[in-house]
């Protein structure tokens, strides 16, 4: 399948592009700025320039045309304050949403977190970023199209494991970000995965098509 990933610069997103190019899927990488192009093309990932924070919807759906599904693994990141995670955690997710649905692609991943919540109370940074998360996971659930989220625990760059727990509740724990990445690239092959919420940490010992297939 061709497969449109926003936050394609990221280190899921990167992770995510090689492991669906083992799998002989073609990906469009979606980036914020021209001069992040060629970092994706020397992956052998076509570079889409299109900002979700800042693009219209239209804009959106442009730059994910022809795709036949969609990963949204974009993010404010560290360091940002809470406004932004409003404008890309909660936002950009939602205009994905809209975008696909424009283009006839009814295929969703997400990429949220462990504890979303879009009833989470406080000011503090982190509260805005579990809000945020929360509600881009309720309204992309109330939108029709055929998603699943992935809320991974907290994400390490240790070396992936290629075993993992993964079910709609799992105790807190950690997960590789190579890990994560393979996950979503079997779960878009996964139909049967399509309008469940599933969480993911390392302490399983299926691999993870194994897991994958059991949910």
């Amino acid at each position: 399948m061709k497969v449109a990933i926003a936050g394609a610069r990221g280190q899921v997103g990167m992770q995510l592009a090689r492991a669906l190019q083992e799998r002989r899927d073609e990906v469009l990488g979606l980036v914020r700025k021209p001069d992040q192009a060629d970092d994706l093309r020397a992956n052998g990932v076509e570079p889409v320039v299109c900002d979700l924070e800042e693009a219209s919807e239209q804009e959106a759906a442009e730059a994910i045309h022809g795709a036949d599904a969609v990963v949204f693994a974009a993010g404010a990141g560290p360091g940002s304050g809470a406004e932004r995670k409003e404008t890309v955690d909660y936002g950009g997710a939602v205009k994905l949403i809209a975008a696909a649905k424009s283009e006839g692609i009814d295929r969703y991943v997400m990429v949220s977190s462990m504890g979303a919540d879009p009833e989470r109370e406080g000011d503090e940074v982190f509260d805005a970023y579990v809000r945020a998360k929360g509600k881009a996971d309720a309204e992309l659930e109330r939108s029709g199209l055929d998603y699943t989220i992935v809320r991974p625990g907290m994400l390490t760059d240790d070396p992936p494991t290629g075993q993992v727990e993964l079910d709609e509740s799992v105790k807190r724990g950690e997960v590789t970000r190579g890990d994560v990445a393979e996950v979503l690239a079997a779960v878009l092959h996964a139909p049967s995965t399509a309008g469940k919420t599933l969480e993911l940490t390392n302490a399983g010992r299926s691999s993870i098509d194994e897991a994958v297939a059991s949910v």
